[in-house]
This record gives structure tokens, sequence and C-alpha cells, in this order.
């Protein structure tokens, strides 16, 4: 199996976008844009730096959509509706510069709670829009399982999974950190042949933490050997700088190489 390692820090969407050159000093071989910040694709001054970067160096890249106070899950339809629009409009943008754009399933409000089975429906027929328009435009929009937040949807591998299989356009990120959070990693390593896109970062099972890989409790070299036997394709570092990057990259070059 092929596995490629790229970098993304969401801690840095609000940098000067100089920082991104150390990716490739690193060693990585690629950036997931975290598209938030300084850099949201739908601003025409944040495409040209972003494109002056990949011109000049040899990064690859995908793109993990913006999140922050958006709901796919929302009972309010106006926040409902502006969610998939900013998703969708991302995507348009994204397939410029990559096929594989990662996405965050929505949460529970406290209204929420009142109808899940509502809540689900609606996650649902998100996706099916975002895949219709992932599908137009040549893009394959992976959806990530997360933390353990009860009120977020899409923690477990039956729900992540179930909410995704048949929908054209839509795919699976699993994210190792956040599945280390809900006890959930030898789960999800059990189906990597549903896994089209992987993030990794390290915690100590409770908070996620993003720490470098090695410093929390996961078990890298028993996940390092068993995602390069099932899995083929990008493995992003999720990190909170350039620094801690390094160390990851070291780990990962030791356990998935």
């Amino acid at each position: 199996m092929t596995l490629e390692a790229y970098f993304s820090s969401s801690s840095s969407v609000w940098d000067s976008i100089e920082w991104v050159f150390g990716i490739e000093d690193c060693g990585y071989a690629g950036w997931e844009i975290s598209a938030d910040g300084n850099y949201r694709l739908d601003r025409p001054d944040n495409m040209v730096r972003i494109r002056d970067v990949l011109e000049s160096t040899g990064l690859g890249v995908t793109v993990h959509a913006p999140y922050a106070d958006l709901n796919l899950a929302s009972l309010n339809y106006p926040i409902y509706r502006e969610s998939i629009r900013q998703i969708c409009q991302c995507i348009t943008h994204a397939a410029d510069l990559t096929d594989r754009v990662t996405i965050h399933p929505g949460y529970m409000s406290p209204a929420g709670k009142l109808v899940p089975e509502t809540v689900w429906r609606y996650q649902k027929e998100a996706l099916a829009e975002i895949g219709a328009c992932a599908a137009d435009t040549g893009v394959l929009v992976c959806l990530e399982n997360m933390i353990a937040i009860r009120e977020f949807l899409c923690r477990e591998p039956g729900e992540l999974f179930g909410m995704t299989d048949g929908i054209e356009g839509i795919g699976v990120t699993l994210d190792i950190g956040h599945a280390n959070t809900v006890g959930a990693v030898d789960a999800f390593l059990q189906d990597l042949s549903r896994v089209d896109h992987m993030h990794l970062h390290d915690n100590h099972g409770i908070h996620d933490e993003h720490l470098p890989l090695g410093d929390g409790t996961i078990d890298w070299p028993d996940v390092g050997r068993r995602v390069k036997e099932q899995y083929s394709g990008i493995c992003v570092v999720e990190g909170r700088n350039l620094t801690e990057g390094a160390h990851s990259l070291a780990a990962f070059t030791r356990w998935f190489v």
C-alpha cells in the first residue's frame, strides 16, 4: 500500500501564509488547507496567495471545509441552509485545487435532542445535497468521525459508515485521534476498506489534544502496521505547529512506511 504524509494546522488559519513553506521543508508531501480564516477559498485574495505558494513548492493539496458556527443537522432552517451553502461553495472552489475535501458532521442542539430522529434525517439529506455538488465538480467529500462529545453525530463506526453509505460523492475520513477519545480506534481499523482519507494526531483518550504522534496513548506501531496493510492514500498529520509536525513525521516514517 502507498501512503503519503500531508500536514495541516487549524490553529494557523489566521497566520500569514509564509508558514506553509515549512511544510515542504519538514519533508511532507502535501498540505491540507483548513479553509477558514485567511484560508477561506471563497475569497479571491486568499486563492491568489494559496496558488502562489503551491506554484513555488511541490506540495500536493487536500482541503478541510470550514466548520466554525455551521451545523449540517440544525433544526434552525436558515442556519441549516447556510451550512450546506458554505460547504458546497467550498467544494466548488476546492475543485480547482484537489479532488478530496473533508467535512464535519452536524451536532444536536438543545432543541435537536428532543427530536433526534429528525436531526439524523436532516444530516442525511444535507449529505445527499452536498454529495451531488461534489459529484458535479469531480470531488469526493469525506465525512469525518467526531470526538467524545455526545452532541456530535458520527462518533462511532456504525454511525459514520451508516450515514455515508450509498450517497454518491460522499466518502469517509477516519480521524485516529478522534477515534481514540471514544475508545474506537480498533473498531474503526477493522473496516479500513471503507476509508477514503485519514487524519492522524495523538491524545490521552479523553480530550482532543492534537498532540504529536507518540505523545499520547494511541498504539501507533499497531495502527501503522494495520493502516499500511489495508489503506492506500493520504494521511494528514493535524498538528499545532511545524516543530511538532516534524516530530510527528519522524514517527510516521517509523511506523507507517
